[in-house]
């Protein structure tokens, strides 16, 4: 990196921190106060009951304070990452930055206390006198040895878990790592001969943990500035050094790196040697988590033993040791129970877990965060990257588990199953919503056709069907471009074992193809040419034809063109007899819920009969989701209060559906905050149809369902699930382009399920 780039991200750094307002953090309220209503209940005197409550039973804090979510992050900045002894307030932005990192990957909140208090024991007292105020402690860049001081002091007298992080989450993903390591080259924990460079408070932990993990004390050489560790020695020692004093008379690690299976450095750059590493075993496993410079760099390493296994500290290479794997899921877990501790069961829970976690396929969101890099495992994929959402639901529903299997949980989960669904659903937005999707969709096994089989979101949404679904996927594509992808996307499925391939340039059902499009199209214009020329470049017309013909149950298609233009080849082959589009319908999952807007791609102007099947249908598509169907109709008019616009074809449309009875409520037309907001609605409107806010909006113009739609999802937050083809019977959906394989995977379940279960 130059000069001038190193400038320039320096500026970076510093605006980020700066703007738009100072810091990471702020404290936002999680209840309402905007009326003396809310103050009474909020303070005096409302606020004495849950006093009152918690002074009857401590546990009661975790039902009416934020305690049981809310983790101090504490330091005396004596230890700042690679800065030193810099203080406590100029660690502050380091602190704001790990509680940044609590709330993004597991929704924990953190208050930063930076305690101006080097003494140990002092510290420890200062940070016990906190428990009143937290589920947990995160104890962060304390030097060593007072770090051992301190966190052995406060775990004794504090009720809370206690976790130096700098140690035993260093040492959790270092574990998880070495783990994966050992799969990969085919030792085991007992046999490797394990030299550590570094003395301080991670190094200790790490190695304390590859002791739990199986590797034997004798096998284990630690060095440090002063060169190894050795019975005798009294030079810079501790009782956590002396527990690895080795009986030898070596006394550098260039003497002891000889037939080294792994080298755990957290030291200093040039510790290690290439030199060094062509003396251990063949495949070496070299950790050298030093930063911003680690021991040795990885091409000198692959200079001598290019078969090596190198993870690093850093970002820009690959197996990145980030503790940010750990942290967040562990307190997750222990917080959820009412854990007392983090004790060794909970670790050893949350190193199975990532290491799992790395060895199974990669999500779709994890490669799309680190676009271009490999995350298949193997020696350059050992640990799973931070942004991988399933971390959460498989990690710390894992820790849980061991909390209460030890008997550290006060309070137990009863639904592991359950709990983990819901962990999974704080991250998938969608999870929590269609998980009845899902359970209908696993009645019955149906056949899926993906038009555009060569696109990666589509083959990773066919791995995740059959992974999570009964469904059985079948792609449309060149198998030679499809092979080839998934292998690079690292994707474990194969064509012919778990999908069937229909190749548009060479399929003996090619002549049967054609022949039934023609027969469809034949007084349509469609020439028996021209027939041929479609069933060999048109992917939607294939898939729309496979479903007509039997060969599939339902036709996913759109990731990329234009909505109608899809639409149109959908109609010509499957809209007979009763089926034909009523509206595309759109679920927005909210900050508070979810909310359906129709018809966002359909009819550019709909008339009353085909609004009124689109409330109809949307009725219909709601309940399956468990919900019970509001329906607004929106316009710019008012109950009747402007005679021109959309609002005289919604009014017709209220018409139509007064004419016989409906199992819905639906109330228009009116404006889209008159929807929302029942109390402004019961204003206008006294006697409205509607209890409570719609859930769904119907709108006279596409463009203002299709803008509404994309504001929310913009602008808003919103996670779009859908857009749902209402009116085909589920025989076939439209995607966006802008779909991601979690949402192709959502519209899957939804063409999954049986017409049966939903009407």
């Amino acid at each position: 990196m130059t000069d001038n780039h190193k400038e320039a991200a320096r500026e970076a750094a510093l605006t980020y921190h700066e703007q738009p307002r100072p810091g990471k953090l702020e404290i936002r309220a999680t209840k309402p106060l905007a009326n003396g209503r809310d103050l009474a209940r909020a303070y005096s005197p409302g606020v004495a009951e849950a006093c009152v409550e918690i002074g009857k039973l401590e546990t009661n804090a975790s039902r009416y304070t934020a305690r049981g979510n809310l983790v101090g992050v504490v330091t005396n900045g004596t230890a700042v990452l690679g800065l030193g002894n810099i203080g406590p307030l100029a660690a502050k932005p380091v602190m704001e930055g790990k509680a940044v990192l609590f709330k993004k990957f597991a929704g924990i909140d953190c208050f930063d206390l930076e305690l101006n208090e080097p003494d140990p024991e002092k510290l420890a007292n200062l940070v016990c006198a906190l428990e009143p105020t937290f589920g947990a402690i995160n104890l962060e860049d304390i030097k060593a040895p007072d770090c051992f001081i301190v966190e052995k002091i406060c775990r004794e007298r504090m009720n809370i878990p206690v976790f130096h992080d700098d140690q035993h989450g260093t040492a959790i993903v270092v574990g998880a790592a070495t783990k994966n390591a050992l799969h990969v080259a085919g030792k085991r924990f007992e046999d490797i001969k394990v030299v550590s460079a570094g003395g301080g408070a991670a190094g200790i932990a790490c190695l304390n943990m590859l002791l739990k993990l199986g590797v034997k004390r004798e096998n284990v050489w630690l060095c440090d500035i002063h060169g190894l560790v050795h019975e005798g020695r009294e030079q810079d020692m501790n009782p956590q050094k002396a527990a690895y004093a080795q009986a030898s008379d070596l006394r550098d690690m260039a003497q002891v790196i000889e037939g080294a299976d792994m080298f755990l450095g957290l030291s200093g750059p040039g510790a290690l040697t290439a030199d060094m590493v062509a003396r251990m075993t063949p495949q070496p496993i070299v950790f050298a988590l030093a930063n911003p410079t680690p021991e040795i760099l990885p091409d000198e390493v692959r200079s001598v033993a290019p078969d090596a296994i190198i993870a690093t500290g850093r970002s820009d290479f690959p197996n990145q040791v980030n503790n940010v794997l750990c942290f967040p899921f562990i307190f997750r877990g222990a917080l959820d129970v009412g854990a007392t501790e983090i004790n060794d069961a909970m670790q050893l829970a949350c190193i199975d877990g990532i290491a799992e976690l790395a060895r199974a396929t990669t999500s779709a969101e994890a490669a799309a965060a680190y676009h271009g890099e490999s995350m298949t495992f193997g020696p350059d994929y050992l640990i799973p990257k931070p942004f991988d959402p399933r971390l959460v639901g498989i990690v710390s529903s894992s820790v849980a588990r061991a909390a209460m299997e030890s008997g550290v949980a006060t309070r137990p989960i009863d639904d592991l199953d359950e709990y983990k669904t819901r962990l999974d659903g704080s991250v998938f937005k969608s999870a929590l919503l269609m998980r009845p999707v899902f359970e209908a969709a696993r009645t019955a096994s149906r056949r899926i056709v993906f038009a555009e089989g060569e696109d990666e979101r589509v083959m990773r949404a066919a791995q995740a069907v059959l992974e999570d679904t009964t469904e059985q996927p079948i792609l449309i594509g060149r198998p030679e471009v499809i092979e080839a992808r998934a292998e690079r996307a690292g994707l474990t499925i194969k064509a012919g074992r778990d999908f069937e391939i229909v190749n548009p340039e060479n399929d003996p059902r090619y002549r049967d193809y054609w022949g039934t499009y023609h027969d469809i199209m034949a007084r349509r214009g469609v020439t028996p040419d021209l027939a041929r020329a479609i069933m060999r470049t048109n992917t939607t017309a294939i898939g729309a034809v496979m479903v007509h013909r039997g060969e599939a149950d339902s036709l996913i298609c759109g990731t990329f063109g234009e909505y109608r233009w899809h639409l149109n080849y959908v109609s010509q082959v499957l809209a007979t007899g009763d089926l034909r589009p009523h509206g595309a319908l759109s679920m927005m999952i909210m900050e508070d819920g979810p909310l359906f807007i129709a018809d966002t791609h359909v009819h550019s102007l709909p008339k009353p009969e085909q609004l009124a099947e689109a409330a109809i249908g949307a009725a219909r598509h709601v309940r399956r989701f468990g919900l019970e169907p509001r329906v607004a109709f929106c316009a710019q008019s008012q109950f009747g209060n402007q005679a021109e616009g959309s609002g005289a074809r919604l009014r017709a449309a209220l018409e139509i559906l007064d004419s016989e009875p409906r199992d819905f409520s639906y109330e228009g037309e009116m404006n889209v905050d008159t929807a929302l907001d029942p109390e402004l609605r019961s204003r206008l409107l006294p006697n409205n149809r509607l209890d409570g806010p719609a859930n769904v909006l119907i709108f006279g113009h596409a463009d203002a369902a299709s803008g509404v739609r994309n504001i929310l999802k913009m602008k808003g937050g919103g996670l779009e699930v859908g857009p749902i083809l209402m009116g085909m019977g589920n025989k076939a959906h439209i995607v966006n382009p802008s779909i991601t394989p979690r949402g192709l995977l959502n519209v899957a379940a939804i063409a999954g399920t049986p017409v049966a279960h939903y009407g």
